[in-house]
């Protein structure tokens, strides 16, 4: 496997071809289903610059010849401060996709790998994700492993 790609921090100016990524990956997750979108990628452009501006969102890129074809996005989740722990915060990785042409390349590891980092250098001690079957092997080998110590309330 060559890696002929290179991933980097993306930047607000990035949110035009982010946005167009993520209405394909969730395109792709509602194949065959001929509703319209509920939201113009104009709309999720502008909500991805803004967090990204905001800083408590950030998110990598893999591109390879200029074009981005794949992202992986974190979420910091601020904890309440405490006297007798580090209050850093808890990350929040979500909105993983590489361009169906580009998978099975290591992208995808790469991407985890700069998020993983990054998380690391800035003294976090727990990412937490919600994989789809597909991702859950890739998520694996990068590490991560189901937690006895999550509860989820759906709200049904």
């Amino acid at each position: 496997m060559t890696a002929e790609f290179r991933v980097r921090q993306a930047l607000a100016a990035d949110a035009p071809v982010l946005a167009r990524l993520r209405w394909a990956f969730k395109q792709e997750d509602h194949a065959g289903d001929p509703a319209a979108p509920a939201r113009s990628v104009k709309q999720g452009e502008q909500w991805i610059r803004e967090r990204l501006d905001s800083g408590r969102w950030l998110a990598w890129v893999v591109e390879s010849g200029g074009e981005v074809y794949g992202h992986v996005f974190l979420h910091l989740i601020e904890r309440v401060p405490e006297p007798y722990e580090d209050n850093t915060p808890t990350g929040y990785v979500t909105n993983f996709y590489v361009a169906p042409s580009q998978r099975n390349r290591g992208c995808g590891a790469a991407l985890l790998k700069a998020l993983k980092l990054h998380a690391q250098q800035r003294g976090m001690d727990t990412l937490i994700v919600w994989p789809s079957e597909r991702s859950v092997p890739l998520y694996q080998r990068a590490g991560f492993q189901p937690s006895a110590e999550l509860l989820e309330n759906t709200m049904d």
